[in-house]
């Protein structure tokens, strides 16, 4: 289910969503809905560099797979 947010944008921003909604043949919404998706995955990207530099520097400790298994309860 999607449940309705309200943001605030520049309104040249929103101009440029409409133009490429009308070009891609898409609505606004399913426009940011692709956006915000795909942005995901650098979001995840960046999460991981964090944690990688974290464990670099000693402040964050690495567990083991069946660590990791025991704590989801996937054993």
């Amino acid at each position: 289910m999607k449940q309705v947010i309200n943001i605030r944008l520049p309104q040249d921003l929103i101009a440029m969503l409409d133009n490429v909604a009308k070009e891609v043949n898409l609505n606004r919404t399913a426009l940011i809905e692709r956006a915000v998706l795909a942005y995901q995955d650098k979001l995840d990207e960046m999460v991981a560099d964090k944690r990688i530099d974290e464990m670099k520097v000693g402040d964050c400790k690495p567990i083991s797979y069946d660590e990791a298994k025991r704590i989801l309860g996937w054993d």
